[in-house]
């Protein structure tokens, strides 16, 4: 969080790119994680990397 934090903050000074936003994502992500990227603005989205490699089970799902 720190990291995104700062490289956030970095992307912003230059006047070409700022508005920059940010999105943690991960495969979880704690709760105090969460509050604080929330009070910084960023984004949260937790990710199912098997979803993602499309190694998901279809059949177990319900959608």
């Amino acid at each position: 969080m720190e990291q995104l934090s700062r490289y956030l903050e970095l992307l912003n000074r230059d006047p070409h790119l700022a508005p920059v936003q940010g999105v943690f994502a991960a495969q979880q992500i704690r709760p105090q994680a969460r509050v604080l990227a929330t009070d910084r603005g960023i984004r949260c989205v937790t990710l199912d990397y098997e979803a993602l490699r499309g190694r998901d089970d279809a059949a177990s799902r319900l959608f």
